[in-house]
């Protein structure tokens, strides 16, 4: 079985994570993206310090797909330098966890 990751990542606004979270789906990087809107970032960005509403991702995907998410993740977004964290995955539901490998198989 391919081990789970737990992938997160910002947008900028609904209709952006809406559009990116499709396509993983349907190109089958990822079994499920959960959009969770209302998130406030404040971060530093070109030496100043920036505070913008963002939309966070939580993508979950295998350890094989995840080099083909990373690169579609960074073609689909608009940022310059997109969030992109995976978070290895070392427990859960079994069933759980074998729909994300069946859903992410090529």
């Amino acid at each position: 079985m391919s081990h789970p990751l737990l992938v997160l990542s910002t947008c900028p606004d609904a209709e952006t994570a809406a559009r990116i979270a499709r396509a993983l789906v349907e190109e089958r990087l990822a079994a499920c993206v959960s959009r969770i809107p209302g998130m406030a970032s404040t971060y530093r960005w070109q030496d100043e310090i920036r505070e913008d509403a963002e939309v966070w991702l939580l993508i979950k995907t295998t350890r094989d797909r995840f080099d083909a998410l990373r690169g579609r993740l960074v073609e689909l977004h608009p940022y310059e330098v997109p969030e992109l964290l995976a978070i290895e995955v070392v427990d859960g539901h079994p069933a759980y966890l074998d729909w994300i490998a069946t859903a992410t198989a090529r």
